[in-house]
């Protein structure tokens, strides 16, 4: 722990500072993972547009707070544009793949 008075106010800062990134960034996971479901689940087109719409809003959001790049941020709303355009099937998010021992 900090001793003087200044690293103390800034863990505190640290601490509140990485508290609402964290609240930002689960923000747009779960914006993220609703529009996939839709996908997944045939919704009507409308219903995923209104869910694209927000996300992309959100996600844009929280890259001008910095929170995460501009870059990250297009990238993920060009990845969602994407997968609506794919349909149901292919639209899964991706995952990484298990390393091979």
């Amino acid at each position: 722990m900090a001793n003087h008075r200044q690293a103390l106010k800034r863990h505190k800062q640290s601490l509140v500072r990485n508290a609402r990134n964290r609240h930002y960034k689960t923000l747009v996971k779960n914006q993220v993972k609703s529009l996939y479901a839709a996908i997944n689940e045939s919704k009507p087109e409308a219903e995923i547009a209104d869910l694209y719409k927000s996300a992309a809003s959100v996600i844009h959001r929280v890259a001008g707070k910095g929170i995460i790049p501009r870059n990250a941020a297009d990238r993920k709303v060009g990845r969602l544009a994407k997968a609506i355009t794919r349909g149901p099937i292919e639209a899964v998010k991706p995952t990484r793949k298990k390393k091979k021992k």
